[in-house]
């Protein structure tokens, strides 16, 4: 990682788009600590899909830095049933709001990505340098393509323009104001409802998909947001940088995990007719770390404040 004018958040008004979410909550969050501006409009009051309210807000607000957190997201399911939404919202929502930080003079711009953007069967751990190396994971492609396209979209911008666009891409994340929602939902939170369902029901078996024996790698939400401020002030480079916790675990070991914390004593079964996904997926986290960030909470840690939180916010 080259050595960059550090950008001083200090007095700055910065836009967290989509801080509803897990992730621009926690952004939010770690925001509060420092001496900067936050900005925040809820999807409701603007649609991101519309290019016309996007320039007419920003115009009126002139944030100074934004960093780009929103975005459509679920797990396998859901991006397999809905692969429209998955490629077309996301593209308008980071298309409109790019091209938008463009026009309006915003100094700095993070744009936050995903792990599946990388080749199916790339080696491990991944490389940066591993993006369009090879074929996409079908069940994700959707997702990844428009995270593909947000990644061009700033290079574009840097390129021609010399904007200070930068990309990061996180593994898979968890934490506080994840979706529970077992239709839509990631493994972890998935696991943590049926583990919590059948502690309560008395049930002594879980079904859990596939076969158990992928491999993932998780990192904490409040992780990520620290990586970002970390990034805002320190990077600017044309490549994507990744962020993760830098090390992973089977998805049978995961179930185990999360059972542990949450106090389910039962059996479980893997659903051979439900889809594994990518074999693999370990961020190579080496230019971050050389750059002198680390995560700090580790797995066992954030699972367990993950699932207290969803006791007093969701399953209360």
């Amino acid at each position: 990682m080259t050595d960059a004018p550090p950008f001083d958040l200090a007095g700055k008004r910065v836009w967290v788009a989509g801080h509803n979410g897990m992730v621009g909550a926690a952004i939010a969050r770690r925001l509060a600590h420092e001496d900067c501006t936050v900005l925040k409009i809820s999807r409701h009051a603007l649609d991101l899909t519309r290019q016309s309210d996007v320039e007419a807000w920003m115009y009126e607000e002139k944030p100074d830095a934004v960093i780009m957190a929103a975005a459509v997201v679920g797990g396998i399911l859901a991006n397999d049933s809905h692969p429209a939404e998955f490629l077309t919202d996301n593209l308008q929502i980071q298309t409109n709001v790019i091209a938008t930080a463009h026009k309006v003079g915003v100094k700095k711009l993070l744009f936050l990505g995903s792990s599946c953007i990388y080749p199916r069967l790339a080696p491990q751990p991944l490389r940066e340098e591993s993006l369009l190396t090879g074929p996409l994971e079908p069940t994700n492609q959707w997702y990844a393509v428009a995270k593909i396209a947000g990644i061009k979209q700033c290079q574009a911008y840097r390129r021609a323009y010399g904007r200070d666009f930068i990309s990061v891409m996180p593994t898979n994340l968890y934490g506080p104001g994840d979706n529970f929602d077992l239709q839509s939902s990631h493994v972890l939170p998935a696991l943590m409802v049926k583990a919590h369902q059948a502690k309560l029901d008395g049930t002594h078996e879980l079904t859990v998909w596939g076969s158990g024996a992928p491999r993932r790698e998780f990192l904490h939400v409040d992780d990520l947001a620290d990586a970002c401020v970390f990034l805002m002030k320190r990077y600017s480079e044309d490549s994507h940088i990744n962020v993760g916790s830098g090390g992973d675990l089977t998805i049978r070991e995961l179930a185990e995990l999360v059972s542990e914390v949450v106090g389910f004593t039962g059996t479980f079964t893997y659903d051979a007719t439900k889809p594994d996904g990518t074999p693999r997926k370990l961020l190579d986290c080496t230019r971050l770390t050389n750059a002198g960030w680390q995560p700090s909470i580790p797995l066992r840690e954030g699972i367990a404040v993950t699932y207290d939180w969803y006791k007093r916010h969701v399953a209360a």
